[in-house]
């Protein structure tokens, strides 16, 4: 799927594109509101990421002309202005959704994905199935192979968030803003701990294994 960001800062437009692309999106990305504006009337894309305060045309103006030839998609409007007038002026503009900078990048992902769903009419999937890995979300159960499998609650959540992202890199620091929702510690060892449990419950009695460290970066369920 394609995601057109609009973002003036290039260090913010290259946090966040590097994250959409681990995330498996295309990007486009134009960092002025005229020449982004273009690039949304004339491209194809399913998701809108503008940021508020952009040179030659600001956010509000570009959603707005933008709801005049393509009024349904979703669109995310990206801002340091946290006033209420200005979250309410960016909604009744036209867009979807109102982040407020600075933001957990995993909190703008599900924002991502939940406008996603709800444009597409995709229904929430209640079971997740990775191989022989099946993680029931409303059971809270969990087995692989027919084997049962009993995982702590954080365990189960970053089991979930794995397998949600099976065959991409997650990040420590992207596990740790998903399942326990804190900002990463560069000093704890939490996640390495965690990831030691669920390997001896996921992998440890298995032949194949399907929890590999990515060294210097994160994991990856494969």
């Amino acid at each position: 799927m394609k995601i057109l960001l609009l973002e003036d800062d290039l260090q913010t437009a290259a946090f966040i594109r590097k994250g959409l692309e681990q995330a498996g999106f295309t990007v486009a990305h134009s960092s002025d509101g005229k020449s982004g504006l273009v690039m949304a009337q004339e491209e194809e894309f399913d998701l809108g990421i503008f940021d508020v305060m952009l040179p030659r045309l600001d956010g509000f103006s570009v959603v707005r002309k933008l709801r005049e030839t393509k009024p349904t998609v979703p669109v995310i409007i990206l801002s340091a202005r946290d006033a209420v007038e200005d979250r309410v002026k960016g909604l009744q503009c036209g867009s979807d959704d109102y982040v407020t900078k600075p933001f957990a990048f995993v909190e703008l992902l599900a924002r991502i994905h939940a406008l996603l769903r709800r444009a597409s009419a995709a229904a929430e999937p209640t079971v997740l199935t990775y191989e022989d890995l099946t993680l029931d979300l409303l059971s809270r159960k969990a087995n692989r192979g027919g084997v049962r499998l009993d995982l702590q609650p954080q365990e189960f959540s970053l089991l979930e968030f794995l397998m949600r992202n099976a065959g991409r890199v997650v990040s420590k620091t992207m596990i740790m803003e998903h399942v326990w929702e804190y900002n990463f510690d560069p000093q704890t060892n939490i996640v390495e701990t965690r990831i030691c449990r669920l390997r001896d419950k996921v992998d440890k009695p298995f032949p194949r294994k399907l929890i590999r460290t990515v060294r210097g970066f994160g994991y990856v369920l494969e």
